[in-house]
């Protein structure tokens, strides 16, 4: 659904003889059966072009931040900078959080205003992250590190990420957008599953140095090729030859937006707190080896393959019928069973329980952006029975940038709750030991990541029922 939509259409103009043969003539082109099916064939070919580059393109963006832990964990075992080790444990969410909260400025730029601009938008983000990345090898100290993997390299990712996602959002309507999304996410997934193990080979073979300029070469090369195979949809293209019309802010006024937002900042907080500190505790709590620490964060990423598609599939499913807000409490609820039961009981050496709390963890919190597809689509009916205006592309941008907010703040409080953790004596499970603080805010965000969403609805609303 796009602003054009509630244009009201000008007034009747009369034509001469000439003109409406012309017109007549016109209209045949426009409905020839031939010309329709090319048109379509080629819509398909370029929304298929657009769903591939935004997988592929998953890979410069996300793939350093969701795989950050094993740089820290290399941090830590190998320090070689000055400064203050801990902060090495926010850059990661710093990163996140950064991106997502630019995200909002961006996508009201490039939604209306520069939405000519956008590849060329992306290809400078790409040129940022790759120069943030190559400049962050000679780093010597942390703020150095701080400077250049968690904030210019997630300002890069983020002129990347903006532009390409309004795009795919503008190929995909409303009936299958969720989906659309829910694949792409699928595919940040599989990139969050595959980068640990690839990162760690190279950190192994040629130190981190090395690592990072082959990372700025990698990122750059598979960012240009998925730009272009995302052209800017025509409509927007159009934009720049009339006046810019004003983006719709009316969505403010429902309160639906907040509820959804005070959700995602409280779920997204204690989201990134196993991106950054699994492999950590794998090795130093659980006593296990580095291998298993890398596979603990993959393991972490991997079910998100599924469950981004599955939790996009469920928002758009027409036979079974659950709300928005039951598809959208589900995710957080399960995660934080899963802190709780799984991670705040394991113990030295329970690689199979640390299994479990990464595989279930993963699944649920992974898979809950695919529901924002459900978010936007309710809020888009809330506006066309005000008869309002709304722009999905701005409201997914905002949704993005309250991310941003829990992650930062998750990040900074992650930090403080990990040097105030003690080890309790004759304690067995996680609960008891440095990480308990870290577990137990991981658990409570989540829960209430959950509660928010269900609170401000009647609890019939939660139930489903089959057509």
């Amino acid at each position: 659904m796009s602003f054009d939509q509630f244009q009201p259409q000008g007034p009747r103009v009369p034509v001469t003889q000439g003109q409406e043969t012309s017109d007549i003539e016109q209209l045949g082109r426009v409905v020839n059966p031939e010309q329709t099916g090319s048109r379509e064939a080629d819509s398909k070919k370029t929304k298929l072009s657009v769903l591939i580059g935004s997988g592929l393109i998953q890979l410069p963006i996300w793939g350093f931040a969701m795989s950050y832990g094993i740089f820290q964990e290399y941090y830590s075992e190998n320090w070689a900078f000055r400064g203050d080790r801990s902060i090495t444990g926010v850059i990661g969410t710093t990163a996140n959080g950064v991106m997502y909260l630019s995200m909002p400025f961006l996508f009201a730029l490039f939604t209306r205003h520069w939405a000519r601009w956008r590849q060329h938008a992306a290809c400078c983000g790409t040129v940022i992250v790759c120069l943030s990345f190559f400049l962050s090898s000679y780093s010597t100290t942390v703020w150095h590190l701080l400077a250049t993997q968690g904030i210019l390299s997630a300002l890069g990712c983020a002129l990347i990420y903006s532009p390409i996602t309004l795009s795919l959002g503008e190929w995909y309507t409303t009936s299958n957008r969720a989906l659309a999304y829910g694949i792409v996410l699928s595919c940040k997934n599989v990139v969050g599953t595959s980068c640990p193990f690839l990162i760690r080979g190279l950190i192994d073979a040629y130190g981190h140095k090395t690592t990072l300029r082959v990372w700025s070469a990698l990122v750059g090369g598979l960012s240009f090729i998925g730009i272009l195979m995302i052209p800017t949809h025509p409509s927007k293209l159009s934009i720049h030859q009339s006046r810019a019309r004003r983006i719709p802010w009316n969505f403010l006024r429902h309160r639906s937006i907040y509820f959804y937002c005070i959700a995602i900042i409280f779920q997204s907080s204690g989201y990134g707190i196993p991106q950054t500190y699994l492999s950590s505790y794998a090795r130093d709590i659980a006593l296990l080896s580095q291998t298993s620490g890398t596979l603990m964060l993959a393991l972490f990423n991997a079910p998100g393959i599924i469950a981004s598609a599955f939790f996009g599939w469920l928002s758009d499913n027409k036979k079974i019928k659950l709300s928005v807000q039951a598809v959208s409490a589900i995710p957080p609820i399960c995660s934080a069973f899963s802190a709780f039961l799984f991670w705040g009981l394991t113990s030295q050496g329970a690689l199979g329980l640390l299994i479990v709390f990464s595989m279930t963890f993963g699944f649920f919190s992974s898979g809950y952006s695919a529901t924002w597809g459900g978010m936007l689509k309710q809020i888009e009916h809330e506006s066309v029975e005000r008869n309002e205006a709304v722009d999905p592309g701005m409201l997914y941008g905002l949704l993005n940038g309250v991310r941003g907010v829990g992650y930062a703040s998750g990040g900074i409080a992650g930090v403080g709750l990990l040097q105030a953790g003690t080890v309790m004596a004759n304690s067995r499970f996680a609960f008891g030991s440095s990480y308990g603080p870290l577990i137990i805010f991981t658990g409570l965000s989540s829960l209430l990541g959950g509660w928010v969403v269900l609170w401000k609805w009647a609890p019939r609303m939660f139930f489903f029922s089959l057509s």
